[in-house]
């Protein structure tokens, strides 16, 4: 399962981010990678084509010019130890031109506790040879080369990108000059301990395409004044978002023309809606339009070096924030340098493999120029403890360089704990890696993962535990067996199940119960939210994250002390209004959306529809009750399906798609043109056609357009698709039968209703023409006389050979060339009619090794808020932000304080060995509390109110609880059910309402 945040608010307590270079390299080691990978993809390289199958997530992040840029980009990482293999294994996924992995040292058991693909075996063997073999297997597209030789200048100028990790402060001075020099860019990363630090260096002229990987801002104008410094004014529907120093262009300016297609402008922010360019007196002066648009940047870097000494001041500075030195701190730092945590690793490996793409491909905005980050609160909570030498010295074990900072007390606790994974994608993939390094469940403990999926190409750019040899088995299988090479001492289980109500048999009271805690790594909100609810009935810690492109987010749900997950959530997302979508579209999203609608409209739900008024008796007297005018709609569109659209031969399905394809592109357009001329005024004397309003012009058919027949052969398919009929692809015998077609001449009526905003529609939508629905009842043909099945076509976005999204792309850019919006590739229109995640392996990387240090401090049993840390990031801008979680907000009923954590606890048998009755269960909340139950319910069911009717309330009172139970809801109770949660609506003794926690009701 991969994943999407909910980019939860919360309160920020700042980002980090500063400056720092270096550098270090003769013998070459390489797995032949001469053959041509089994898709017959061309290798990267500068004819490259992009294999989309397996970079499908990832070009939704980068886009097709960064992955040709980045696919032209060779890199030289230098360390082989925990980092350099993280930040290895992140760019070969990425899809770089080579990598050479360099490394002179030889691995050494404290290697053990972070670098993923060294075994005890290898111990004494170089570490770029060990990991050159491992590291080439993760993308056939990416040569992976070993280096064991010295680094020297004359080496270095083969790459465009040097990636130094445990280098000396000599080598990273002397290199970063070398490289700042000859234009190659580096980044010099290290991480000791609970520190990491991460320095850029991309030369004196790095062109940045696109800062933040959000769409390049662009907005309408509706005023530009003639001064030495133009003043230009942008609709108000939406702030511009531009900033002062970003370079924006022009284009559909009437009146100053001169800035259509100008040079890039450099701009002056006043307002949320203004902003200066260049002296514009010279200039036309203004009329009406145009569209301002966002330009790339130019960023200058500065020559800086600095290792592990400069964490030792930042430290200082960023956390004592004091002038004296402290010592402690100091102490602290040197004592902790010795250690090497994978989730360290995971974090600064995950960032500054992004830095080098960034460095290939001029995406997303770089870090200027130094990172350092370090987690300190993961160290005991108690002040007075010391870890001793003794604990913390070297064993000559794979945790060497984890018990290097916690000592071993911590290594037996993570031994014995057992947790449940749920998902094995991406986050569930570098969740596992982490725990086999960490060495959770490596003694008595187990990690129990489930994933109901099974391997598909795609996976493969991010969930780097799977190989292609690999896909179409199931998840949780293939990642178990991946993490057991890399630590066979993890006691790990594979499960195949979906979470939720249907698998709570196996996911029971005792399951749960016996857990330590449970980690989320899911794609979807709903299976989120219903593994917090079973956390906060076992009561058990939650581990939630999650990715979207290069923002990832981290959300620590610890018992008695922090909110759930549930208990904030993100406001809906904007929808477009209805009205922009039927007629006024201004953006290709619109267009796009209005093609998904489209096939809806035509290949779902009509059919849906129409086969339910053919097999449900019940169908016509639920649809009569519908509101508005949607009875006349419906029935409308199933008259249509069973009797005047009803085709019999594919010639019929094509001469349907072709006077669909006049309706739409043509008809519609022109009657909406004679409603709303070109020419018309508002009532206020502006142009009807301004602003977002885009005049559209009707379109007219011809066979020698390419879109026009994509849009015909996929809508006539889908058609023929739709009533069991065989399709065509053949394009000339297509074109002889669009020649038989007739196509009825079309005049614009008079009268004709077309609504401007979406008040007007709702406001029309309340009324509906009864003598027109009378006629279409009497009109459709009865059940019986009809002996065919209708096929309702689902939406997949996914095969390109089911013309689903033919038909969407084609659907849309018809639209978009009515209204003059440029169009979209079939790649752009895929991510956006398709909803697609865009998911890439730095942000998951990064986002897995917070999570991990959060569930260090869950382990040792960290007991204060505010040890613990929500964190937020955004790769692309960069951005980083950690908080406080939230403390689970605090209820009373009389002097009684509770939260979320809380119930009351009922044990229904009792002594005498009878079930409770539902009067015994009202007598005593009564008693033993003071509350009187007004209301009762299990779930969806109501077992008692105060309204109810009398004699049912007599027939309960005496009934034992479960008995009501199972009365009400109509289902037994499995055997392996051991309670029940009632909820309950009380007042108190003086007969005002009270809020009051859920009761958990022992039945077993």
């Amino acid at each position: 399962m991969s994943s999407s945040p909910l980019s939860k608010k919360r309160r920020l307590s700042g980002t980090e981010t500063k400056t720092g270079s270096h550098c270090s390299s003769s013998n070459s080691v390489r797995t032949d990678l001469s053959h041509t990978p089994a898709n017959g993809m061309a290798k990267n390289g500068n004819d490259a084509e992009i294999d989309e199958g397996l970079y499908s997530r990832q070009l939704y992040v980068l886009g097709h010019e960064a992955m040709k840029r980045m696919q032209n980009s060779n890199v030289l990482i230098s360390g082989m130890r925990g980092l350099g293999v993280e930040i290895a294994k992140n760019v070969i996924l990425g899809g770089v031109r080579s990598v050479t992995v360099h490394d002179q040292g030889v691995a050494e058991w404290r290697d053990l506790s972070s670098q993923f693909y060294l075994r005890e075996e290898d111990l004494g063997k170089n570490r770029a040879e060990i990991s050159q073999l491992r590291l080439a297997e993760l993308n056939n597209y990416v040569p992976v080369t070993a280096y064991t030789g010295a680094l020297t200048e004359d080496y270095l100028t083969k790459f465009q990108v040097v990636v130094l990790t445990n280098s000396t402060l000599d080598e990273q001075k002397h290199f970063g000059d070398f490289c700042h020099s000859k234009g190659i860019k580096i980044i010099i990363a290290d991480t000791r301990g609970l520190f990491g630090q991460l320095f850029c260096d991309f030369g004196e002229e790095m062109v940045v395409y696109d800062s933040n990987g959000e769409q390049p801002l662009s907005a309408m104008i509706s005023m530009i004044t003639k001064d030495t410094a133009g003043v230009v004014t942008c609709l108000d529907e939406a702030r511009h978002g531009f900033e002062s120093g970003d370079y924006v262009t022009f284009t559909e300016v009437q009146g100053m023309v001169e800035l259509n297609g100008c040079q890039p402008v450099e701009i002056k922010v006043l307002g949320p809606y203004t902003f200066s360019i260049c002296d514009t007196t010279g200039f036309s002066d203004y009329v009406r339009g145009g569209i301002v648009s966002q330009m790339p940047k130019v960023l200058s870097f500065l020559l800086q070096c600095g290792t592990m000494e400069h964490i030792i001041n930042l430290t200082i500075k960023c956390s004592a924030k004091v002038e004296e030195l402290d010592e402690d701190l100091i102490k602290k730092v040197s004592f902790l340098a010795a250690g090497d945590l994978s989730p360290i690793n995971a974090f600064i490996g995950g960032v500054a493999a992004q830095e080098v793409m960034k460095a290939c491909t001029g995406k997303f905005m770089p870090i200027m120029q130094w990172l350092y980050f370090d987690a300190l609160e993961c160290l005991s909570e108690d002040a007075g403890v010391q870890l001793t030498e003794e604990e913390c010295a070297p064993r000559n074990s794979r945790y060497d360089g984890q018990i290097a900072v916690f000592g071993t007390k911590l290594q037996d606790l993570l031994a014995r704990q057992r947790y449940f994974l749920v998902g094995a994608g991406a986050i569930g993939c570098e969740l596992l890696k982490n725990f086999a390094m960490i060495g959770l469940a490596s003694g008595e403990g187990e990690v129990i993962v489930t994933d109901m999926d099974t391997i598909e190409k795609s996976n493969l750019n991010r969930q780097f535990l799977f190989r292609p040899s690999d896909v179409t088995k199931m998840k949780s299988d293939t990642a178990a067996a991946a993490v057991k090479q890399m630590n066979p001492s993890i006691r790990i289980t594979g499960h195949q199940n979906r979470v939720g109500p249907e698998t709570e048999r196996v996911y029971d009271d005792d399951f749960f119960e016996s857990l330590d805690g449970v980690a989320n790594a899911l794609d979807n909100v709903d299976a989120r939210m219903y593994m917090d609810r079973r956390c906060v009935y076992y009561r058990k810690p939650l581990l939630e994250s999650g990715t979207l492109g290069t923002k990832g987010n981290v959300q620590v749900v610890i018992p008695f002390l922090t909110e759930s997950y549930s208990s904030s959530q993100d406001p809906p997302e904007k929808s477009i209004p209805i009205c922009t979508l039927k007629n006024f579209p201004n953006a290709i999203e619109h267009t796009l959306q209005w093609a998904r609608d489209e096939f809806e409209g035509l290949f779902k739900q009509p059919p849906e529809n129409a086969m339910q008024y053919l097999t449900d008796p019940k169908f016509m007297e639920r649809t009569l009750k519908l509101p508005g005018a949607q009875p006349l709609e419906v029935l409308d569109a199933v008259y249509k399906c069973v009797v005047t659209d009803c085709p019999h031969s594919w010639a019929d399905c094509v001469s349907w798609a072709r006077n669909h394809w006049q309706c739409q592109y043509s008809n519609n357009i022109r009657q909406l043109l004679h409603n709303f001329p070109p020419d018309q005024l508002t009532s206020s004397g502006a142009p009807f056609w301004s602003g977002p309003k885009r005049c559209p012009h009707p379109l007219e058919f011809s066979t020698s357009n390419d879109l026009h027949m994509d849009y015909v052969l996929a809508a006539a398919n889908l058609f023929a698709q739709m009533y069991g009929l065989p399709g065509s692809t053949d394009r000339a015998g297509l074109v002889k039968i669009l020649q038989e077609v007739k196509v009825p001449t079309f005049t614009p009526r008079s009268g004709v209703k077309i609504h401007v905003s979406d008040q007007e529609l709702q406001s029309s939508n309340s009324s509906v023409d009864d003598s027109k629905l009378e006629e279409l009842k009497t009109k459709l043909p009865t059940p019986e006389s009809f002996q065919f099945k209708l096929n309702p076509i689902e939406f997949e976005k996914d095969d390109d050979t089911n013309f689903h999204m033919d038909f969407i792309v084609a659907a849309s850019n018809l639209r978009a060339e009515n209204y003059d919006i440029p169009p979209a590739d079939r790649h752009k229109s895929k991510l956006i009619a398709g909803k697609i995640i865009p998911a890439i392996a730095t942000t998951t990387a990064a986002v897995v090794g917070l999570v991990c240090l959060e569930l260090i401090k869950v382990v040792q049993g960290h007991k204060k808020l505010e040890t613990y840390k929500n964190g937020f990031m955004n790769l692309a801008l960069p951005f980083f932000a950690y908080s406080e979680p939230i403390a689970a907000p605090r209820h009373k009923y009389y002097e009684t304080e509770w939260s979320l954590w809380d119930r009351f606890e009922v044990t229904g048998m009792q002594a005498n060995g009878e079930e409770m009755t539902l009067r015994q269960f009202l007598d005593y909340f009564k008693n033993e509390h003071q509350l009187e139950i007004t209301m009762l319910s299990q779930g969806v069911s109501m077992l008692y109110s105060f309204f109810m009717p009398a004699a049912k309330l007599k027939e309960r009172l005496d009934l034992p609880m479960t008995e009501i139970v199972t009365k009400v809801s109509k289902k037994k109770l499995g055997k392996h059910v051991k309670a029940l949660v009632f909820e309950l609506c009380c007042n108190d003794t003086s007969d005002e309402d009270v809020e009051v926690p859920y009761v958990r009701y022992t039945i077993r």
